[in-house]
């Protein structure tokens, strides 16, 4: 990864795009230290371990930390995504028609995530604003009432929309994968405060029995998350390879052509999406919390939609199992494929062509889903197993869906680089073939 990085610095193009996608990043730190004007960001140190705290924190790249101006971060985004998806799945016919529309109805579909970002970055941003002031002994908002509720409002939601313009641009202008990457940047610039939070939870003996017991719980959990970056790097690498022929071979028909399905085909968009997921009813209870918090109703919902609890890492991990599967025929649509490869003249070694190729596809698209399912939920449930067993804080229970997020990008970052760098070496070597 180094050498490649060094190897981009190179390249004045591939440069470029390194250094936009470096200023993008240092303005959206920028703006997660600046806290929303009529809040008391000291009262988030008493909710800092709760499940939907460490949530948003995580998926709003540390900006809920200090009730930023990105305080949302990217989570309405994330969730307006995940609907319009859902909506496209024959429920909304003209979200089908325009899914079938190219590059046209791609954008009419990106408008209409846009539309419901706004109205779900509202609700959730006044719903938080209101739950953790209720919740917290020390009042988050200083003066609380409508009017002060919806500026905040107006102002976290102003925040999401231009995080998630900063996303579109580092995608169109940076490395990609824009909104990833900001997430990506935040966990990596909260491990300091991580780190240091679990020392200060263990190291709390005076005695050299309790110091040597908390050093030795550390180099544990260092050993163990070590093992979790190998693993997760290795099965995020993992393919398997469609051997693909020609039925008329040109001079520009590759000799050994394959087509390649990631092991975990969906990567670790459907963590992100089970967060956010998450969060969203977690944000809606918080509302209800001051006139309904003893009501049983509510205390079966806040048990469910609760990460510290069996039923809440349960749901969790059956959204992440669903997602997968559903986001991996999301991002290889059997049907497509089937229908590009004939265009091409092509088909799958030992598969008839169109529909025999189509159901072959989709046979084996359940088959990785399935492996890649257990693998994400396997790495998401173990640190918060393991955060609820030695009742660590949340977010370090969060580590799980973390270092998933943080090692995926991390590997598409460096992909990029490679195809970048060797794009730009054959276009010089065709130049030069030219001269």
């Amino acid at each position: 990864m180094f050498s490649t990085a060094r190897n981009a610095f190179k390249v004045k193009e591939i440069r470029s795009r390194i250094l936009f996608t470096l200023f993008v990043l240092v303005v959206y730190r920028l703006g997660a230290s600046i806290t929303v004007p009529g809040v008391n960001a000291a009262a988030l140190t008493q909710l800092s371990s709760s499940g939907l705290a460490s949530i948003l924190n995580t998926f709003s790249g540390g900006g809920l930390q200090n009730y930023s101006l990105f305080a949302m971060g990217v989570s309405p985004y994330i969730t307006a995504q995940i609907v319009v998806q859902l909506l496209q799945m024959d429920i909304v016919p003209k979200f089908v028609e325009w899914s079938k529309q190219g590059e046209v109805g791609r954008r009419k579909l990106n408008q209409a995530t846009r539309w419901l970002t706004i109205v779900l970055g509202f609700v959730q941003s006044i719903g938080i604003t209101a739950g953790f002031n209720a919740l917290s002994t020390i009042k988050l908002v200083n003066n609380p009432g409508v009017e002060t509720y919806l500026t905040i409002g107006l102002i976290l939601t102003a925040g999401t929309m231009f995080a998630t313009w900063m996303g579109d641009m580092i995608t169109e202008r940076g490395l990609g994968n824009g909104v990833s990457v900001l997430i990506f940047a935040g966990i990596i610039a909260s491990m300091p405060s991580g780190i240091s939070q679990l020392w200060n939870d263990q190291i709390t003996g005076e005695s050299g029995t309790d110091l040597w017991m908390g050093i030795g719980f550390i180099a544990l959990v260092v050993v163990a998350l070590l093992i979790i970056v190998a693993f997760v790097t290795w099965v995020q690498q993992a393919e398997r390879r469609l051997p693909i022929q020609y039925t008329r071979r040109t001079t520009t028909s590759p000799k050994n052509s394959y087509l390649p399905l990631k092991l975990n085909v969906s990567g670790v968009i459907p963590v992100i999406f089970a967060g956010s997921f998450i969060s969203t009813p977690q944000t809606i209870l918080m509302a209800f919390q001051k006139n309904h918090g003893g009501d049983t109703w509510y205390q079966v919902m806040t048990e469910i939609f609760n990460l510290q609890s069996t039923a809440g890492i349960s749901l969790y991990i059956f959204l992440i199992v669903i997602f997968t599967f559903f986001y991996a025929f999301v991002q290889v649509n059997p049907e497509k494929l089937a229908e590009n490869l004939q265009k091409q003249g092509s088909y799958i070694t030992g598969v008839w062509p169109g529909k025999g190729t189509q159901d072959y596809v989709s046979g084996l698209l359940m088959r990785l889903s399935s492996v890649g399912s257990l693998f994400l939920g396997l790495v998401s449930l173990i640190p918060l197993l393991a955060s609820n067993i030695w009742n660590l804080s949340q977010s370090i229970g969060l580590g799980g869906t973390s270092l998933l997020i943080v090692v995926q990008i991390a590997l598409d970052v460096n992909r990029q680089l490679n195809g970048l760098t060797m794009k730009r070496e054959y276009i010089g070597f065709i130049h030069d073939g030219e001269a």
